[in-house]
């Protein structure tokens, strides 16, 4: 069957260190750090006293408060960035047929506060006080179906969930439903929002975040020799796809190509990556297959670097494994340098990271680094951001659990 070109048109960022995806393209690029001391709640007990937070949200400056009172912050952020992705794309959705656009938008956790909210609620007052929003509130493909309901979009309407490769999935299950006739338009992305008390304090049961309580804003240091930890973060990232017969015949900006994935799994633990790397090994190599290119074809990976001592060492060496010498030449970075862990939302907005510096020429830096690991010693753009012509673009996002995906864009040429 024939497969069709799969073009990206509109873009949708919500942040720590961006409202909109200008501003966080515009963020990446100037080195700017999201990570700040919380102090929206009390973290006098916490070991790790600060995260990558969106500042001054105010749901009221994006929706009506009935909107709002019904939605989990994670479906906020979604409904935000999908808006600005429709928008930037500039399909006129009286012109489009509506039965053929996708919605394909995933959160790793869903309506984790809402859950706490609720649970309380049912501690102290029992079967009566618990809302009849609860369950409606708390599922993960919430987004998917109120971002569908706002528009009338009745194409394909699902979310992947695979903790922080969550975003990638469904952009790339967007990319497939595209390809495969199913749409002719999808809109997908990823959402979070885990920054608040029970967020914070169960990354700090598993030990997995770094406590530079001293230092927020360098705490975040991937493939540093003195990296202790991720940073939590949160926020959302959407982008529109369509085909490019769609695309070209309306004369839309086109920021890029998606091109080919690949996805696999570690099938070795919950929550450490594979040392051996062989789970990322073959979703890295099924992309480049997918894909049709080879290795040395691939200018720029946005890793999904961490600043965690095992993961940042395990994805290095298993990308010296996949494209051996040719690893050395290509510009790779770490926006969760600047943006912490996003968890679902972390491959969407990286996705926009990489599509936008093929787009713009210009590789955002790794921030924070110091001090080289001998162990991680790959051009990483550290520190300051570096002009490169991209052809392909490769973005990492892996999660809990030993989900692994790697997708490919492509600078967009008729």
């Amino acid at each position: 069957m024939h497969k069709r070109r799969v073009v990206i048109t509109g873009i949708g960022a919500f942040t720590p260190i961006g409202k909109d995806a200008p501003e966080f393209w515009n963020g990446l690029v100037s080195g700017k750090s999201g990570a700040k001391s919380i102090d929206n709640f009390d973290t006098t007990n916490f070991p790790t006293k600060f995260a990558a937070q969106i500042e001054d949200y105010n749901p009221s400056d994006y929706m009506n408060a009935k909107e709002a009172r019904r939605m989990d912050k994670f479906c906020q952020y979604a409904m935000i960035t999908s808006e600005e992705a429709v928008r930037d794309s500039g399909l006129d959705l009286d012109e489009i047929d509506r039965n053929r656009v996708a919605v394909l938008i995933g959160s790793g956790i869903g309506g984790m506060q809402i859950f706490y909210k609720q649970a309380v609620e049912f501690y102290e007052g029992g079967q009566r006080a618990v809302s009849p929003f609860f369950v409606p509130m708390l599922i993960p493909d919430m987004a998917a179906g109120q971002v569908s309901i706002k528009y009338g979009f009745r194409g394909p309407n699902y979310c992947a969930i695979s903790a922080c490769a969550t975003g990638s999935h469904n952009i790339g299950l967007a990319y497939d439903t595209i390809q495969n006739d199913q749409a002719d338009y999808a809109l997908c992305g990823g959402t979070e929002a885990p920054v608040f008390g029970m967020g914070l304090a169960s990354f700090n049961a598993i030990r997995a975040m770094s406590t530079r309580n001293d230092s927020p804003e360098t705490a975040s240091r991937p493939f540093d020799k003195t990296r202790d930890g991720f940073v939590l973060g949160e926020g959302a990232g959407m982008l529109m796809l369509e085909t490019y017969e769609s695309a070209v015949k309306r004369s839309a900006r086109i920021y890029g190509e998606i091109v080919g994935y690949g996805f696999s799994a570690d099938a070795y633990h919950i929550t450490a990556p594979d040392p051996d790397g062989l789970g990322v090994t073959l979703a890295m190599s099924n992309a480049l297959k997918a894909s049709g290119i080879k290795a040395e074809d691939v200018d720029h990976i946005n890793m999904h670097g961490t600043s965690t001592p095992l993961g940042d060492l395990a994805e290095t060496r298993t990308i010296k494994k996949v494209f051996g010498d040719h690893a050395y030449k290509m510009n790779l970075n770490a926006t969760k340098s600047m943006t912490g862990h996003m968890l679902g939302a972390a491959g969407a907005t990286e996705s926009i990271a990489t599509v936008l510096a093929i787009y713009h020429g210009i590789v955002p830096p790794t921030i924070n680094y110091k001090y080289p690991d001998p162990d991680c010693d790959l051009n990483y753009t550290t520190n300051e951001a570096e002009a490169r012509d991209i052809t392909y673009g490769f973005n990492n996002a892996f999660g809990f659990g030993g989900h692994n995906t790697t997708i490919v864009f492509k600078k967009f040429a008729e």
